[in-house]
């Protein structure tokens, strides 16, 4: 007599494979969001150049920085206003300070370290540590 072997995986052979396939998945997700983040990052840090950059073109214009956030989202200098956070979150995480002749605008970043601490003391930056991303004025 024949015994009839039925073809087949077992169940401990599909868990296994079920339990690789969900280590590999949280993998793949770990790494999209880190660099999501990193992405969003060098945005923000593209962003705050474009904002120097503008409010260099005013002060070469002009003689001197703007005095306040309202005056520097002018549309001479901003055409399409101020950048925004990538992430769409409120409030913005882009900050401009002016001081009597300076200005520093700061983004918090989500990834990376910032460069806030090695800023020189008595600008307008007034962030000394953390994740925060500034840039200020050239002249």
């Amino acid at each position: 007599m024949k015994k009839n072997k039925q073809k087949g995986f077992t169940l401990l052979e599909i868990l296994v494979v079920i339990s690789i396939i969900g280590i590999l998945v949280a993998l793949g997700t770990a790494a999209f969001s880190t660099t999501q983040k990193k992405s969003r990052d060098a945005r923000r840090k593209s962003d705050l150049k474009a904002v120097q950059n503008g409010l260099e073109q005013y002060h070469a214009k002009v003689g001197s920085y703007p005095t306040s956030s309202e005056e520097a989202n002018d549309e001479t200098i901003f055409p399409a206003g101020l950048p925004e956070d990538p992430r769409n979150i409120s409030p913005n995480t882009y900050t401009i300070n002016f001081n009597s002749d300076s200005f520093c605008v700061c983004a918090l970043l989500e990834n990376s370290a910032g460069n806030a601490a090695n800023l020189p003391s008595g600008s307008a930056c007034e962030y000394g540590s953390g994740n925060y991303y500034c840039l200020g004025n050239l002249q």
